[in-house]
C-alpha cells in the first residue's frame, strides 16, 4: 500500500503506544481513524505488531480495517492468530474480501479455519471458492437485497431495514420468486418515491441485464462500466439470483487486466501482488525468462548476419550487435514498465532507494544469467576472445539498462514530468546508444581491435 503523510506523521507514534502498551491509544487508534487510513499506516508494521493493534479493537472494526491490507500482509497477519480468533474476523469481512483472502492462503490452513467459521459463512465460503478463478463466481458477493414481488411498498421498506446491516449495497433491490429466480429491480430512489400501498411487483423493472456466473471477470466489470451501474447481478445457468458485482470490485477487475496488459506489452510475466510486494526472486524469474527467450530470437539475428557476412578483422562484431543492443532495451523496457505502473498506481513512496537497490540487484543477476548463455552462443560461432566481449557487454548493457530504466522515470516524476515520457521506445534508444558504446570499448581494451 502507497505511503501518505498519514504514513508519515502517524506510525512513529502507534510503534511509541506499542511499545508502552498503551491500550487506550491503540484502541483510539483503530477506532477513531477511517479504516482505509489504519490500514495505511498499519502497512509500515510487521504483521504480529499489527495483529496486537487490531487486537484491541471489536471484530467489526477488525474487519474493515483488514479489508483494506494489501492481501500478501493478510496472508502475513493470518499466520500471527489463532484460527479461533481470526474466524471471527473472516465472518465478519464481506463475502468477496474474505474470499479474496483465502484463495490465497494455504488449503490446510483454510480448512482448519472453517472448523471455527459459522455454519452459514461456512458454506457461502466453499460455495464461492469452488468457482473458477476470475469468473464472475470468484468476485461477486453474496450480500445483496432482495425482495418478493408480491408485498407493498411499505413492507418493502421495512424489510430493507433490516437487510441493510449486512448487505454490501441496498442502492438495487433485487425481486426474485420464491425459487429465487431474478424477475425485476428496482432502485432504493424509486422504492421511495413510490406510494406506501402500491405493490412492488407492479412499479419493478422487468428488463434486467444480468451476468452469469461462468462468465470472464473482464467481460463483467466492461459490462458495468458500460451501463454506468453501481452493480450488477450475477445468475446461474437457471436464471436463479446467486450474487451481485459491485462497481469498486469491477474497478479493481479492471485495473488489474490493465496492469497485466501492460507487464505483458513490456515483456515480463504479469506480478500477482503488484512491484513492491512481489519477492526480489520471484520478481527476477518473471523478467529473467522473458530475457532469455528474447536473447534466444536475438541470436538467430547472428546467424542470419553470419549466413550473409564473410571476412576477418572486427566484422564478427557486427553478428553479435543485435543481441548486445537487444539485451540491454530489453532489460531497460522491464524496469521502466515495471516502475511506471508502480508510480500510476502511488506504490514508490519513500522507496526511490529501496527501488535503486532492488534493480541494481536484478540486474546484476539477470545480467549474469544472459552473460553466460550470450558466451555460450557466441562461443559456437567465433572464438573465445570474441566471445568474452559479447558476454562481458551484455552483463553491462543489462545491469546498466535494468538500472537506467527504473531511475529515468522516477526522476521525470521528481521534476514534475509525465513519467510515461519515459516509454520503452525511448528506453530501448537510449539504452541501444549506451550499447554501442560499451560494445566497441570493451572490444577495444579486451582484444586490440580498432
Amino acid at each position: 500500500m502507497a505511503h501518505s503523510i498519514y504514513h508519515s506523521l502517524l506510525l512513529p507514534d502507534l510503534q511509541l503506544m506499542l511499545l508502552e502498551h498503551d491500550e487506550q491509544g491503540l484502541r483510539e487508534f483503530s477506532d477513531a481513524l477511517i479504516p482505509a487510513v489504519a490500514a495505511e499506516v498499519l502497512e509500515g508494521l510487521d504483521p504480529r505488531q499489527t495483529w496486537e493493534v487490531l487486537s484491541y479493537s471489536s471484530p467489526q472494526r477488525q474487519a474493515e480495517i483488514f479489508s483494506y491490507l494489501s492481501i500478501p500482509a493478510q496472508v502475513a497477519i493470518v499466520d500471527t492468530i489463532e484460527p479461533e480468533r481470526l474466524s471471527r474476523v473472516i465472518e465478519e469481512m464481506s463475502a468477496d474480501d474474505r474470499v479474496d483472502l483465502l484463495e490465497r492462503m494455504d488449503p490446510e490452513h483454510v480448512e482448519q479455519l472453517l472448523r471455527y467459521v459459522a455454519q452459514a459463512e461456512r458454506a457461502d465460503i466453499r460455495k464461492l471458492l469452488s468457482y473458477p478463478e476470475q469468473s464472475a463466481g470468484s468476485i461477486m458477493t453474496t450480500e445483496y437485497a432482495s425482495l418478493p414481488s408480491d408485498i407493498t411498498v411499505h413492507e418493502a421498506l421495512e424489510r430493507l431495514r433490516l437487510q441493510a446491516p449486512t448487505r454490501e449495497t441496498i442502492y438495487y433491490i433485487y425481486i426474485t420468486d420464491e425459487s429465487r429466480h431474478l424477475i425485476g429491480f428496482l432502485t432504493l430512489r424509486q422504492l421511495i418515491q413510490a406510494k406506501p400501498s402500491a405493490k412492488v411487483g407492479d412499479i419493478m423493472q422487468r428488463e434486467v441485464i444480468a451476468v452469469r456466473v461462468d462468465d470472464d471477470q473482464e467481460f463483467v466489470a466492461n459490462e458495468i462500466a458500460r451501463y454506468s451501474f453501481i452493480a450488477i447481478p450475477v445468475v446461474d445457468n437457471q436464471h436463479r439470483l446467486v450474487g451481485i458485482i459491485t462497481h469498486d470490485d469491477a474497478a479493481e477487475v479492471l485495473q488489474e487486466e490493465a496492469t497485466e496488459d501492460a507487464y505483458l506489452a513490456g515483456g515480463v510475466q504479469p506480478l500477482d501482488d503488484g512491484y513492491v510486494n512481489t519477492p526480489f526472486f520471484e520478481l527476477t524469474w518473471k523478467r529473467g525468462m522473458w530475457l532469455v527467450i528474447l536473447l534466444g530470437a536475438a541470436s538467430l539475428t547472428a546467424q542470419v548476419l553470419q549466413y550473409f557476412e564473410h571476412g576477418d578483422g572486427g566484422n564478427w562484431m557486427i553478428l553479435f550487435l543485435p543481441m548486445v543492443l537487444a539485451s540491454g532495451g530489453n532489460a531497460g523496457s522491464q524496469s521502466a514498465t515495471l516502475v511506471i505502473r508502480a508510480l500510476a498506481l502511488d506504490e514508490t513512496r519513500g522507496r526511490v532507494r529501496w527501488i535503486a537497490w532492488r534493480e541494481a540487484r536484478v540486474g546484476a543477476v539477470l545480467g549474469l544469467v544472459l552473460a553466460a548463455l550470450s558466451f555460450t552462443v557466441a562461443r559456437m560461432m567465433v572464438d573465445g576472445q570474441a566471445a568474452v566481449v559479447v558476454s562481458l557487454t551484455v552483463l553491462m548493457v543489462v545491469a546498466i539498462g535494468t538500472l537506467a530504466g527504473a531511475m529515468l522515470p522516477l526522476a521525470l516524476k521528481r521534476l514534475g514530468m509525465d513519467p510515461a515520457f519515459m516509454s520503452n521506445p525511448l528506453i530501448a534508444a537510449l539504452s541501444d546508444m549506451l550499447g554501442v558504446v560499451i560494445y566497441y570499448n570493451a572490444a577495444r581494451h579486451l582484444i586490440g581491435l580498432f
